[in-house]
């Protein structure tokens, strides 16, 4: 069968860029002062045994972060930034993520076999320690998998002359790797990034700095006796099962090929299922990027991928590859600034991308790449392993290596309140994202926008929209909490106090119920709303044009409008889950204290270099705003923005103490007297709520509460609580929520 000339057959609309992506990313953790770890994998990350994203490899101290499959390179790169994060911040504090292939200086002892549950598993480990010797095992580096998409399979098996798709994707694929392997020597060239090893790494002694040890026969290799044959599926089958059953390999994945197969639990099965997608193991971690590669080289290497199925196969590929590793031995240990021999034919790679590039109109951006990649093979300079010439000191990158992790580091730990790839979602989401994927759950984003995931564990499934609404709760109970008068009939059916009040779906209405208020404290909001939006609280009794202007306010957010009394006290925020008062907050309107010496404006805007402020619900705390309602504000109680504003006198900037107008959250959690979470719970309960935000007016919280004497109003229910405002306050501890939301969906991984 044909398996050449495919492409050209193609149509220019043709699919070509179709395919799914995953990463593997290895990664040494070691201390403060760059040397390996000797604490245990953490327990955070729960069980090994299942955990499908952050896994140990070799050792106790290697991470291996594994993404799901991704549908496009950018994908599987934002959720490997994903990852990346959540293992950042899950390990001591005291220790960061090595970002080189090569590791630090160590010693044998230093290494501890991962401390595996599973028996094989383990044994499999020992073996290879005594194999190999256990330091060659600490050099990590990037696997790129991916698989050819269906219409683009579909399509290339159309103008074939095969009449069987498993055989034709097979032979593709096995093009593909024959391909791959014949110009792995580019990759090497253009990424390899180990040019040097640290003391106690190698038994031999490199005396200059080279493209990638690792990508040589000094890193992770098979015995030179180890020959695997690529002629047919067949031969690379049995050649493989021969060596185990030699004892020559301990286990099929033993055989450490550039380019694996994959998608079948043995070999044999690629003969009888297929081969789904591919696994490229050459590449070096880039120590210049915080996830160990860039977006430029995933793409690039995809379209260098495609111009590998542009080419010819090979005729005699077991010569030809031996030649090819030759070849790449020669490259990977080349001094970085040496230009490619001449028996590197990079001109014909370098014609088949810009053929792809041609035949299928591909945007500028593939051309831009593939100009930086001929500008690399003109000017060794430009690629990875030269870049790191400047940073060798004394045959060593210690001193390098370990202030990228440092800066890697510190990067993590920045807006910790937000999942780095995912700042645009909403951020409790981001919150349970994080403890999800710290936890080892699948997670599958079905709608960004909307907020709403799914959470797997084995055949364990459930769906999340805004970081807590799921199954748990009926679907009528945040119909009723959205709608406030609902709310309060029926809190107040239940024996709850709630404050007296009116609904009016009209203008005129509302204004004919002045004479009823006009000589008491009211609160004018819309029937139905969400941060704050739309509400005026008249503490004093207000003039008919006041009350005219909240009218039209709160109609402006709704059709339907509630007019309460006003009650007085404090108000608090108690956060209810599954009958239990999880966390209580004290909620203080935008307000600033005086110095003495700076302007209320100065004051704003150094409250407002707090890292917890943003803008748009992306950060724990708004901003706060000099705007038209702020000035106001200050003008009611005697101030103008560019007064300065005495030592220790409080102006507050807002009436309503929400945080999305630039209010303050104060933790009370624990010092909130019980008998109030107690009656917050009760009323979540009497509402058939399983997760809730209970609003509470508290004129004096030292006193107890009960339900025939509560000493307390409940001015609004909310469904779908924030979480995020819990868990990073401007003052207090903070309460974390979203893993006691995951600990209730899926009781059986905590």
């Amino acid at each position: 069968m044909n398996i050449n000339h495919l492409f050209e057959k193609l149509t220019a609309d043709a699919p070509i860029l179709q395919a799914t992506f995953g990463l593997e990313r290895e990664g040494l953790r070691v201390n403060q002062n760059g040397k390996l770890a000797q604490t245990s994998h953490p327990k955070a990350f729960g069980s090994r045994n299942f955990h499908p994203t952050i896994q140990t490899d070799f050792s106790e101290q290697q991470l291996e972060l594994i993404t799901p499959i991704a549908p496009s390179t950018k994908e599987a790169r934002r959720f490997l930034a994903a990852i990346t994060d959540v293992a950042g911040r899950t390990i001591p504090k005291n220790e960061v993520i090595w970002p080189l292939s090569m590791p630090p200086k160590l010693s044998p002892a230093e290494i501890q076999i991962a401390h595996l549950e599973n028996d094989f598993e383990r044994h499999y480990r020992e073996s290879l320690a005594k194999k190999y010797g256990k330091t060659l095992q600490a050099i990590s580096g990037i696997h790129y998998n991916m698989e050819l998409g269906p219409d683009l399979i579909q399509a290339l098996f159309k103008v074939s002359d095969y009449q069987n798709i498993r055989l034709f994707k097979n032979d593709l694929y096995l093009k593909l790797a024959r391909n791959f392997l014949r110009f792995r020597w580019f990759l090497t060239y253009l990424y390899g990034a180990a040019p040097i090893a640290e003391e106690g790494v190698l038994t031999r002694k490199i005396s200059q700095p080279v493209r990638s040890i690792r990508n040589s026969d000094s890193g992770y290799v098979n015995d030179k006796k180890i020959h695997i044959s690529y002629a047919s599926l067949e031969s690379y089958v049995s050649d493989i099962e021969k060596y185990v059953a030699q004892g020559d390999l301990i286990a099929e994945k033993e055989c450490y090929t550039p380019v694996r197969f994959r998608g079948q639990k043995e070999n044999r099965r690629y003969l009888e299922k297929g081969i789904t997608y591919l696994e490229f193991r050459c590449f070096d971690l880039n120590p210049f990027e915080v996830l160990g590669i860039s977006q430029e080289t995933m793409d690039t290497v995809h379209l260098f991928l495609l111009a590998l199925l542009w080419l010819d196969d090979i005729a005699d590929p077991d010569e030809i590859l031996e030649q090819a590793h030759d070849l790449n031995e020669k490259i990977a240990l080349s001094h970085p600034l040496t230009p490619l021999p001449v028996e590197a034919d990079s001109n014909l790679l370098l014609r088949a991308m810009q053929a792809v590039i041609h035949q299928f109109g591909l945007s500028s951006y593939y051309q831009d790449l593939l100009h930086h990649v001929k500008d690399a093979v003109a000017n060794p300079s430009l690629t990875l392993s030269a870049q790191l010439l400047p940073y060798i000191y004394n045959q060593s990158l210690e001193a390098f290596g370990l202030e990228k992790a440092k800066e890697y580091h510190h990067y993590a730990w920045t807006a910790p309140y937000a999942l780095k790839g995912y700042e645009e979602m909403e951020l409790s989401t981001q919150m349970l994202l994080f403890d999800a994927i710290q936890k080892g759950l699948q997670v599958e984003i079905l709608d960004e926008s909307d907020q709403f995931l799914k959470l797997q564990h084995k055949d364990h499934i459930e769906y999340v929209k805004n970081g807590n609404m799921t199954s748990k709760d009926n679907y009528i109970v945040p119909l009723a909490m959205a709608n406030k008068t609902v709310t309060k009939k029926i809190l107040s059916a239940a024996g709850f106090p709630v404050p007296a009040g009116a609904e009016f779906s009209t203008l005129e209405e509302g204004l004919a119920y002045y004479p009823l208020i006009k000589n008491m404290p009211i609160v004018v909001k819309p029937k139905s709303t969400n941060f704050g939006l739309g509400i005026s609280i008249f503490q004093e009794p207000a003039s008919r044009n006041s009350y005219q202007k909240a009218l039209e306010i709160a109609f402006s957010e709704d059709s339907s409008v509630l007019v309460e009394k006003f009650i007085a006290g404090t108000e608090y925020r108690f956060f209810v889950l599954d009958g239990k008062c999880e966390a209580v907050l004290l909620r203080l309107a935008a307000n600033v204290v005086g110095d003495g010496r700076h302007t209320i404006r100065e004051l704003v805007a150094f409250k407002n270099t707090n890292p917890l402020r943003g803008r748009d619900h992306r950060s724990p705390l708004e901003m706060i705003e000099l705007g038209e309602i702020e000035l106001l504000m200050l003008a009611q109680q005697g101030y103008k923005a560019d007064d300065i504003l005495p030592q220790g006198v409080q102006v507050f900037l807002r009436r309503n103490s929400n945080i999305s107008t630039g209010g303050d959250s104060v933790d009370v959690t624990e010092t909130m007297h019980t008998s109030y979470k107690e009656l917050a719970a009760e009323m979540a309960t009497a509402m058939g709520a399983w997760v809730c935000g209970v609003d509470l007016i508290i004129p004096d919280s030292p006193l107890p509460a009960s339900k025939n004497n509560p000493n307390c109003t409940c001015i609004e229910l909310n469904f779908n609580p924030s979480m995020y405002m819990h868990t990073y306050c401007a003052e207090g501890p903070g309460q974390s929520i979203t893993p006691k939301i995951l600990a209730k969906l899926f009781p059986e991984i905590h």
